[in-house]
């Protein structure tokens, strides 16, 4: 397997990328800041709607994390904001178990750690680069909160009966609220889900039905990440919005961007290779 770039290597081309990061955002702010004359009467003052958008792009899945601790209170006021989330049929699926012992993290950090080298296995060539990043924070991060679907969810048929996959899509909406909050209260979070359901449901004594979905990794950080982790670390690149949005139909370039954005596979799969690789090109 050719040896990636280290991040020093490709530190001109994460700083480009965080460059289109924060021209993304900037821009983003700009397009509101022109339409602040025309708000509804029910928008946001601009200060406020600026500091939404900013959490949405600020906001990172972290891995390392500073230890210290969350006040009881913001740690409240992150579960509150939570549970403020959508959820199909309001069926309110999530719950939250809070693991504050360490013996019970060291394990629970035991079965990522079993799982990670299985998904390494299942990623072939790519198993040795996979095996270089840092893929969780259980006994770093000041709190670690398990996710879980609440049992019992069979009953709830309201907007599942075709769609039962709707109680995740719920529980992910609280978890994204939590993550923003937490960006606005400047702590940092990591969603981890390498891990097998089965084992962790044992672990924390889910009652049968019960499913858990995420371990998420809370507190303070030294710093955020200028890019997503993976992108930093070359794993992956954000896609151009103007190729996943479309109109009227699948694969339907759409009018709300230049023609000069739609998507070329032939262009899009080299400017891949540049962007992650560098003049190296792709892993052999």
């Amino acid at each position: 397997m050719r040896k990636l770039p280290s991040p020093a290597v490709g530190a001109g081309a994460a700083a480009t990328a965080a460059g289109a990061t924060a021209g993304a955002a900037d821009a983003a702010v700009a397009d509101a800041t022109d339409a602040a004359a025309a708000l509804p009467e029910q928008a946001f003052a601009p200060e406020a709607r600026d500091a939404v958008y900013r959490a949405i792009f600020e906001r990172r899945d972290m891995r390392h994390f500073a230890g210290g601790s969350v006040e009881s209170a913001t740690l409240r006021r992150l579960l509150t904001a939570a549970h403020q989330a959508p959820s199909v049929g309001f069926m309110q699926p999530w719950r939250f178990i809070r693991v504050q012992d360490r013996a019970l993290r060291e394990t629970l950090q035991q079965a990522v750690e079993r799982e990670r080298i299985e998904t390494a296995r299942a990623l072939g060539q790519r198993a040795d680069e996979f095996m270089r990043l840092k893929v969780e924070g259980l006994l770093d991060a000041a709190e670690l909160l398990v996710v879980c679907l609440a049992d019992g969810r069979e009953q709830h048929v309201f907007g599942r009966r075709t769609l039962p996959q709707m109680d995740l899509a719920s529980a992910s909406c609280a978890i994204q609220n939590l993550w923003l909050a937490a960006r606005a209260e400047g702590l940092g979070m990591g969603w981890v889900s390498l891990f097998d359901p089965a084992e962790v449901a044992a672990l924390l004594g889910l009652p049968p039905g019960a499913e858990p979905i995420a371990l998420l990794c809370l507190g303070p950080v030294h710093e955020f990440y200028a890019e997503p982790m993976l992108q930093q670390q070359r794993w992956a690149r954000r896609q151009p919005l103007s190729e996943l949005v479309f109109d009227e139909g699948w694969g339907q370039p759409s009018a709300l961007f230049e023609p000069s954005d739609s998507f070329d596979p032939a262009s899009a799969a080299a400017a891949s290779e540049v962007a992650i690789f560098g003049d190296q090109g792709l892993p052999a």
